[in-house]
């Protein structure tokens, strides 16, 4: 979170294999061999490219996506107002937290967002008393009220 990050360097094929799992990973028994398939590489480069991605920080996350309430689980957005000269060490701290999944930076008065996704509902609340304790600044909950879906694809 300093500053402005370093523009990735991506090949041709980088690039393809970040587009082809934004249209979702085939549900069999070898998602990584089907996609290699069609891309015509073999499976361990899929595997070793994507590992790359991961420890490069060009992916943030590689994995399912879970509705948590569906699963009996709790979910909610929330925010904080930090000094812009705390950001790096509050974020931190935040990400240090097993339910939250990143957190990023806005340009605004709230300008620290993440999302905390619980086992359980009722533990929303003392999470974010947790991160509210750990950091000193107070935690805003931003519960869903009513869910969208936009299918945000990002061509590279």
């Amino acid at each position: 979170m300093n500053g402005v990050p370093a523009t990735p360097s991506l090949d041709s094929l980088d690039r393809a294999l970040i587009n082809r799992f934004q249209d979702g990973i085939p549900v069999c028994d070898r998602p990584f061999a089907e996609c290699a398939a069609s891309l015509a590489i073999p499976e361990e480069e899929v595997v070793a490219r994507l590992e790359r991605l991961l420890a490069d920080g060009v992916l943030s996350r590689f994995g399912p996506m879970y509705q948590a309430e569906r699963l009996g689980g709790g979910l909610t957005l929330a925010a904080m107002v930090v000094p812009v000269e705390k950001l790096e060490e509050i974020s931190e701290q935040v990400n240090a937290f097993p339910e939250v999944a990143h957190n990023y930076a806005r340009d605004h008065t709230f300008n620290l967002w993440f999302v905390v996704a619980t086992e359980r509902p009722e533990q929303v609340t003392s999470v974010l008393a947790a991160i509210e304790t750990a950091t000193g600044y107070r935690v805003y909950a931003m519960p869903k009220i009513e869910e969208f879906f936009v299918g945000l694809k990002l061509e590279v």
